[in-house]
């Protein structure tokens, strides 16, 4: 059983899904979340590991400060760690787009090239991306051609050959999560779900671009960190695994879900604008391996874990209120 884990890009709403659930399981003896931040207000934290001494929250920046993040994970020696750290949002990629590739690919090379000299590192998790396989009108495997359609994309696919290049070369101890586009609570409000929710809550427009026709599979975070768990303790070193529910759903419908959710009719929380640059039509996975490798499918439903993220906006609407619904790029 393992015992220790370091969580990068812990500051993140899934990274924050992540340690709590880690903590919830019996014999999880430390949970080390590194973030490049200090941690946000409750809305977003939602107070996980707040007075348990299992827990800790560091802010080290991955590209900037890697000496000092090596420092922190040398002193606390995690069996797992497991990395969400990445320059996110495949639409604003197409500028400044060499700062994903610095992220996403020459930050984690670095990283893993020093944790591959750790003797106690068992297993290194790549929390990846389904952006990489492009539009499909099929469910992608693993083995699926990559043809990612953004430079984010292509900067985590990058990082997923190098991944898999070490580990059959030199060993690496590592596996790689391809997960359908995660949700929850506390999710930050660009995102579609929590900013659907926002918008309803406070009788503002969600800009829903091309009138919602692209589909994408959705998945709750605390389905997320599960698969990562089940993955630590069970999976074989080296595999890739795709992490997702059945069947793509449109974002129309998501909309028109949080609209029901709300008691709202779907046009009183949006209005259609134009396409995205570089959207894709569909993300689907099939993700039948995951499940025959540690017995791992989706078990939150959309209408379960839509109804979670309304109770979160309604609790937090006045924090909520002047919080940006827009991506602000950082360094």
């Amino acid at each position: 059983m393992i015992k220790r884990y370091a969580v990068i890009g812990g500051g993140g709403s899934f990274g924050i899904h992540t340690s709590k659930y880690l903590l919830d399981q019996p014999g999880v003896e430390r949970v080390l979340s590194v973030g490049r931040s200090s941690e946000k207000p409750e809305p977003f934290t939602l107070n996980v590991g707040k007075g348990d001494k299992r827990y800790s929250y560091h802010s080290y920046h991955i590209t900037h400060e890697l000496d000092l993040l090596l420092e922190l994970l040398d002193k606390e020696q995690p069996e797992v760690i497991v990395n969400y750290s990445a320059q996110g949002e495949g639409a604003v990629s197409w500028k400044n787009s060499w700062r994903f590739f610095e992220t996403n690919s020459m930050a984690l090379a670095r990283l893993t090239e020093e944790l591959a000299k750790r003797d106690y590192l068992k297993r290194f998790i790549q929390i990846g991306t389904s952006e990489l396989y492009g539009s499909v009108d099929f469910a992608a495997k693993e083995d699926t051609p990559i043809r990612p359609s953004s430079p984010y994309a292509a900067s985590k696919a990058a990082f997923d050959l190098h991944l898999m290049s070490i580990f059959n070369v030199l060993k690496f101890p590592m596996n790689i999560i391809r997960p359908s586009n995660a949700y929850c609570p506390g999710q930050l409000l660009h995102r579609i779900i929590p900013k659907a929710v926002v918008c309803g809550l406070l009788d503002k427009k969600l800009p829903l671009h091309g009138g919602g026709r692209a589909e994408k599979s959705y998945i709750h975070a605390r389905d997320l960190a599960r698969a990562i768990h089940l993955v630590a303790e069970k999976a074989p070193l080296g595999t890739v695994y795709n992490a997702g529910p059945e069947q793509p759903t449109a974002i129309r419908t998501l909309v028109e879900m949080v609209a029901a959710e709300l008691g709202k009719p779907f046009e009183a929380i949006c209005e259609v604008t134009g396409d995205r640059l570089g959207q894709d039509a569909r993300y689907w996975l099939d993700s039948s391996a995951i499940y025959k490798d540690v017995g791992w499918k989706p078990e939150i439903g959309l209408e379960e874990g839509i109804r979670e993220v309304v109770e979160w906006g309604k609790k937090y609407i006045d924090q909520l209120n002047d919080w940006p619904t827009d991506y602000t790029m950082r360094a």
